[in-house]
């Protein structure tokens, strides 16, 4: 629903319990595991956090009894403006001797004594 690539989600608590790593097989054992099994309930809030595009979301959980039927959860918001990867870093071209801060050879033709 959140349109994300690598997530890591977390328990906003101050605790760092981590309920997805984007870390392969870090959290599987947590795919079968309730909310409630990380006493995450009502006015529980998570953050997410995908380092490959760049964003975080913060998720409010609210309950409610008032969902149509066959429906598990509702996403209530705004979507992220930008999704997708990062564009890559722009690289400089002008490398001399080995350094690539910027730094041009001399351009002076006057006759050093």
């Amino acid at each position: 629903k959140f349109a994300m690539v690598a997530p890591d989600v977390q328990i906003d608590d101050g605790k760092g319990t981590i309920l997805i790593s984007s870390e392969e097989g870090e959290t599987e054992a947590n795919n079968h595991r309730k909310l409630s099994d990380f006493a995450i309930r009502n006015g529980t809030r998570l953050q997410a956090d995908d380092f490959l595009q760049d964003y975080t979301l913060l998720i409010n959980v609210l309950h409610s009894e008032d969902l149509e039927k066959d429906v598990e959860f509702e996403v209530v918001g705004d979507a992220p403006e930008r999704v997708g990867p990062k564009p890559p870093e722009p690289t400089s071209r002008n490398i001399s001797n080995g350094s690539d801060d910027g730094a041009q050879p001399s351009t002076s033709t006057g006759k050093s004594q």
